[in-house]
């Protein structure tokens, strides 16, 4: 199911919810109030306002009236505005949810929908933001085009519909972005995130939160301290054959990333993970997961290992 179907179908059922509840509310208040509603909304017609001692301030001031989250408020609006197709609002309501209250019970949700309509506007030709369109030059190569644009070769294979790299001529024009994110990974919460680095004149760099992948096996040493390091290579394989882009078979490949200064992998684990077998050094993503994440980093982007603190 599309990120988009998913988002108007959650959107459909939060709005369905609302009006549910609503209709309820209205029946339970003016026609057959249950003891909880009367408790919390009497009937209008047995409250008579009698200043700080009257039934409504015992009310209001009363230690039993249920809280109002504001981070599950923000989030039913960005749900809303989803629907209305107002993405740009929603991904700010959504990213305050993330930001100003994580620890909001729709956080979570949040976190993984702004991730989603990330993606899709990064991987999106229609979406030009951060996307610059090559004169390819005489002399010109694709691994040339790839080091000065700082867009790897799997990313210019996608952005430009490309099945192998043949056939480059000078006028040619190639759609290209700088892939310049960051990984940060949490083992203890099984999170392996994007960001990226975002330079306003005047102002220090702010880290933007692009989106989560659940890394759905962890296999590191327990005492693992905080490690800042970069991409050292990436490399695909088939039939325990190494393949470069373009070649093939590389599409249906097993993708790897190799991180610098420590023995440590980035790799996909296909079928979960078996309690009997030997299972390498590393962290690991579901295979869609891992070709996402390939094709959006390339060597030397930094990464950081970030242990849960104690």
């Amino acid at each position: 199911m599309r990120i988009w179907t998913f988002i108007k179908l959650l959107a459909a059922l939060a709005v369905l919810g609302v009006l549910g509840l609503t209709g309820g509310l209205v029946y339970h208040i003016t026609v057959k109030p249950l003891p909880f509603f009367s408790k919390y909304v009497p009937n209008p017609t047995d409250v008579v306002p009698k200043g700080p001692d009257s039934d409504v301030s015992k009310m209001l001031d009363s230690a039993d009236m249920p809280d109002v989250e504001p981070g599950e408020v923000a989030y039913q609006k960005a749900v809303e505005l989803v629907a209305m197709g107002n993405i740009p609002e929603a991904r700010e309501k959504l990213e305050s949810v993330v930001n100003v209250y994580p620890s909001s019970a729709s956080a979570a949700d949040a976190r993984r929908i702004v991730g989603e309509i990330n993606l899709d506007e990064i991987l999106s030709l229609d979406f030009k933001e951060n996307k610059v369109t090559y004169d390819v030059k005489k002399g010109d190569s694709f691994m040339k085009i790839s080091a000065a644009t700082k867009c790897s070769l799997d990313c210019i294979m996608m952005l430009n519909g490309l099945t192998d790299f043949g056939g480059l001529h000078p006028g040619d024009d190639l759609i290209v972005m700088p892939l310049d994110y960051r990984i940060l990974i949490e083992p203890q919460k099984k999170i392996l995130s994007l960001w990226k680095l975002e330079q306003k004149e005047g102002q220090p760099p702010l880290a933007k939160f692009v989106k989560d992948y659940p890394l759905i096996h962890v296999q590191i040493p327990s005492n693992m301290a905080a490690q800042k390091t970069t991409i050292d290579s990436m490399s695909a394989y088939l039939d325990g054959k190494k393949l470069a882009p373009g070649n093939k078979g590389y599409r249906q490949s097993e993708k790897i990333i190799r991180l610098a200064k420590i023995n440590l992998q980035i790799r996909p684990l296909a079928g979960g993970t078996d309690k009997d077998a030997a299972i390498p050094r590393g962290l690991y993503l579901k295979p869609s997961d891992m070709e996402e994440l390939y094709i959006l980093t390339r060597v030397g982007n930094d990464v950081e290992i970030r242990p849960a603190t104690r």
